[in-house]
């Protein structure tokens, strides 16, 4: 049956034209945006996945400039420490020469004076960003550690939970009594300056050797961190990103689609025109 008020086909034609326009609408955003996924809309479930990873992402960036200060402030420590190491070697060997009956005790003991004062200056001024692992009270406040955060872990839905590398202090101000060394003045406190340079040198390269421990472990979690912020942003590219080659495909055919539609629609509304005939 015929009707000049219900037109089946036009309607047909042009839900599918719709349908159509909405594709390419959709197709169009992907290619200009460069995600499927942009909005909640597009895919709630999915959408919050990436939304918290990318906060997680946020606070991995967060947690790596953490771990490059911590880094420079070890590594600050650390130097001092190994050039405290050097020096006291140097007083050692000083000590060993003034053990002989010859030597010249008056410019040994000038000799270490001048090298104590190089050592207690290392010592004050191996420091960054006004915190020094050398000395006693490491932060100026009465600290005794560098705390550095070094991860964000998450376990299921829960909140995530922030974790830390804690670097103490080798405290060469207590433990280097380099003041109260005893004066180079003849044979007998040579041999006494002796045993307290090796001493003061074991203690030295216990501290260094600690301090380049905790940079080495404060530098591969650096990495760590940076190596899995790449792999999550991988994640998320897979979840949100919009396939380039597959969208320009889909717009081709879309745009094709959308040309048929637009014909289909325009023969169904000349459909009534042809109702005239039968009264001809």
């Amino acid at each position: 049956m015929s009707s000049i008020n219900t037109n089946s086909s036009a309607m047909v034609a042009l839900q599918t034209l719709k349908s159509i326009n909405t594709n390419l609408e959709k197709t169009q955003g992907e290619i200009s945006t460069g995600k499927s996924i942009a909005m909640a809309k597009d895919n709630s479930a999915v959408w919050a996945i990436s939304k918290v990873m990318e906060s997680d992402v946020s606070g991995f960036k967060s947690i790596s400039d953490s771990l490059s200060v911590g880094e420079a402030t070890v590594a600050v420590a650390s130097a001092g420490a190994e050039q405290i190491v050097k020096v006291l070697d140097e007083m050692k060997s000083l000590a060993i020469s003034g053990n002989s009956e010859t030597a010249d005790f008056a410019k040994i003991d000038a000799d270490m004076a001048q090298k104590e004062a190089q050592i207690l200056s290392i010592i004050s001024a191996s420091q960054f960003n006004g915190v020094n692992l050398l000395v006693s009270d490491v932060d100026g406040n009465g600290g005794t550690q560098l705390t550095v955060l070094s991860s964000l872990d998450r376990v299921g839905t829960g909140a995530p939970t922030a974790s830390t590398i804690d670097v103490a202090t080798v405290d060469f101000e207590a433990n280097l009594d380099i003041a109260g060394r005893t004066a180079v003045t003849d044979q007998a406190s040579a041999v006494t300056a002796l045993g307290e340079m090796e001493a003061f040198l074991q203690t030295a390269i216990t501290g260094a050797a600690d301090l380049g421990a905790s940079a080495k472990r404060i530098t591969d979690q650096n990495e760590f961190v940076g190596k899995l912020t790449d792999a999550m942003k991988n994640g998320i590219g897979a979840l949100v990103d919009a396939d380039m080659e597959e969208a320009s495909a889909r717009l081709q055919a879309l745009q094709t689609q959308q040309q048929l539609g637009v014909q289909a629609l325009s023969i169904a509304n000349q459909a009534p025109q042809t109702i005239l005939s039968l009264f001809r």
